[in-house]
Order: structure tokens, then sequence, then C-alpha cells
């Protein structure tokens, strides 16, 4: 081949290649466009206002296309795939309890965009505000509203690699102290004082306490529920490869993500729950992977987030292996039920 002919090559193969990265952008922002267009027969959604006391209500992110997209948005838990009233505050994820939200948000800047977390009353306004370190994946708010957490990736981009770190805060509502960290907890591992440099915490549920709590500890290539006391400051191991648990209203079981062998290594979980006086395992009836912190609706059912067409949809299962897993809501995240 001459020179010349190269060169034409080495052209044409290099327009191809800008060809292809237009198209790319034009695509992507054409997508991004769309996304502010509410899309044929999607939920119903109004602007209104919306309490985190108002029984007998589902609160959630919205991941509907449209102006309302990534509000808080809520339904009736009854007819959760009904008409959405829409708060204007956008969260990557959430949680309430007892008429206290915790709202995990992105601060887009020029260059990178930051994180915070926003402690919300009743009427969702904020009352306190926190720095993130990374990319939030988690939130919790314990039963009585007084504490808040928060899990964030600070390196890597998934729990299903092994090249990531987590952050695990947890934040005192009514005195604003926090924890901005679980690695400061004293971890009792096996009956003995656990001490590694690769310790992560993720995932934090509460007890009705405010005392107790239950988080997913990793070391050493494994993965332990742990029992956390925020006044003595420890966490001890109860159980082994549990990940994201959330805790029953009854507080007897735990809900969590288990790694199962066999399965894709970028998708290797199944629902359970573990029974805490026991701790038998048992099965969930959904077969699909399942990569969320569960929320129980009521002590017979889970509730949880599987990819859609527009970000997530909800779906539920029963609590004790028995039935199937139920579509109950496209289009929505980080539920949040209101008893």
């Amino acid at each position: 081949m001459t020179l010349r002919n190269r060169v034409l090559v080495l052209v044409a193969a290099v327009a191809a290649l800008a060809a292809v990265a237009v198209a790319s952008i034009l695509h992507a922002s054409a997508r991004a466009e769309r996304r502010n267009e509410t899309q044929p027969g999607g939920p119903r959604i109004t602007a209104g206002r919306i309490t985190l006391t108002t029984p007998g209500t589902m609160v959630f992110r919205n991941m509907a296309w449209g102006p309302h997209r990534d509000e808080l948005t809520t339904v009736p838990a009854a007819t959760p795939s009904g008409p959405r009233t829409a708060s204007g505050l956008k969260c990557l994820r959430f949680y309430a309890s007892s008429g206290t939200g915790v709202c995990l948000q992105a601060v887009h800047g020029t260059v990178t965009d930051t994180y915070r977390a926003l402690i919300l009353d009743a009427h969702l306004k904020e009352t306190a505000r926190y720095d993130v370190p990374g990319i939030p994946s988690r939130a919790r708010v314990s039963p009585t509203g007084h504490f808040a957490a928060w899990t964030a990736f600070v390196g890597g981009d998934s729990y299903a690699g092994t090249n990531f770190s987590t952050r695990a805060a947890i934040v005192d509502t009514r005195t604003g102290k926090l924890i901005p960290t679980l690695e400061s907890f004293r971890i009792i591992k096996d009956g003995h004082v656990h001490h590694s440099a690769d310790v992560n915490f993720w995932g934090v549920t509460f007890a009705s306490d405010d005392r107790t709590f239950y988080a997913t500890l990793a070391t050493k290539g494994s993965t332990y529920l742990v029992r956390g006391d925020l006044r003595g400051r420890t966490v001890t191991t109860l159980h082994t490869n549990v990940e994201c648990p959330s805790l029953s209203p009854d507080g007897t079981r735990i809900a969590f993500k288990k790694r199962v062998k066999g399965l894709p290594k970028d998708a290797p979980w199944h629902l359970y729950v573990l029974d805490l006086r026991t701790m038998r395992e048992t099965p969930l009836a959904e077969a699909r992977s399942v990569d969320d912190q569960a929320v129980w609706r009521d002590n017979r059912t889970i509730v949880y987030a599987m990819p859609g067409d527009y970000g997530a949809d909800l779906y539920s299962v029963p609590a004790d292996g028995t039935g199937r897993a139920r579509l109950i809501s496209g289009a929505a995240v980080s539920p949040a039920y209101v008893r």
C-alpha cells in the first residue's frame, strides 16, 4: 500500500470515528431532552403538597420521564400504580419514618458533581445538610425518626466488583451529631476484636430502640451481617454472606441479598429473609438478581427495585418464600411507607 493510500485510509477511519462520536452525542442529547417529556402510557403526575405523616401512603423517587422526573412523589399504598402527586424536591436516594426524611442529592458542578444529604421534616423542609463523600447508594431512617443513615461509594461503582470502597454514616437528627463512618466503631468478629485496613460498611437498618442497628461488613473477601450498638460504638458479626440488610417492622427478621454460586459476577444476588432468633435463611420467590436494599411494606411483604425502561420499577414478593414476584409500580425507586 502506497503512502497516499495509507493516508486516505487513515483519514477515512478518523472520519468514520468522528461520525460515530457525533451520532452518539446527538442520540444522548435527544434522549436527555426526551426525559423532560411525558412518555405515552406513563403514570399521571400532578404537582402538589405531600407530607411524611399521611398514613397509608408510599413516598418514593419518581423515575417517569417528564417535568417531575426524580422528584419525591406519593401514591396511596393500596394503589401504588395509581396517579402520583409530585413534591418538587429531587432526590437520588430517599427514605422516611415517623415524619423524618433523608434525601441524598447530587450537586451538579462545572467539572464534577458533589453530593449531600438533606434531613427533612414532615413537610419536606430541610432541617440540616451534610456532605456525602461519594455517589449515594443507600438511605435509611430509624423507626422513631431520631437517626438517619446513608451509604456512598467512594471508589469503584458497584458492589458486584471487588474494587470499591464505601462510607456508611449515621446522624442523630435531634442533635445533629454525625458519625461520618462506621469504620470508627470497634469490630467484634467471631468473639475477638477485628482489625483490618480493608473494612467496608454499607446498608444500615435500624431497630426501634434508638440504639441497635444492623449493617453489612465486608472484610478479607467476605461479607457479614453485623449488629451495631450506637451507645457502645461496637459492631458484632452475626451471619455470613449478607448484604444490604433490612429489618422487619416487628424486629425479628432481616431481608437481604445473598451472593449465590453459579450466578454471573455482575448479577450475583438473590433475595433471602433471615430469622434473627434461629438464623434460618428463607429464599424468596424472586428468580432474578436483585441489587437493592429491600423495604418491608409490612411484616408479610418485601418491596424492592429492579431495572426498568425508565430507570427502575418496584416489585413485591411475600416474605415467607411463597407466591411470586409482582410488579407494583413502574418508573419508581426508593420507596418509604407511612404507617
